[in-house]
């Protein structure tokens, strides 16, 4: 997601040079579950405070984002990122993006 080639490989999104983020499309039912509570639950999967990466892999296609789809969306992401950055949870900088989304990209079946 977010990158700037169309239809990219694996192997392209692996050379750091694409543009795109590693990325996992959640479908919901708000019915469910609120917009608010997966926010809650990505930052609590994943931390925030690695720049360019997650765990022992690195690149800027393991950076931390949020990539919203519509105004409220960006709304409540917004304020919650503003909350978390004051909360004194975290001991460094929260380096998650929040962009409006682009094209999400499958990976291949065998990913």
């Amino acid at each position: 997601m977010q990158g700037e080639v169309a239809n990219p490989s694996y192997e392209e999104v692996c050379t750091d040079s694409s543009g795109h983020a590693e990325t996992v499309k959640g479908i919901y039912d708000p019915s469910k579950i609120s917009y608010q509570a997966r926010l809650e639950a990505f930052f609590l999967m994943h931390d925030p405070t690695q720049l360019d990466r997650q765990g022992p892999d690195y690149g800027t296609q393991y950076r931390s984002g949020i990539w919203y789809a519509n105004e409220t969306q960006r709304k409540t992401a917004s304020a919650y990122l503003a909350k978390l950055k004051t909360s004194g949870r975290f001991k460094k900088p929260i380096v998650t993006e929040l962009e409006q989304d682009r094209t999400f990209y499958p990976a291949e079946k065998y990913h």
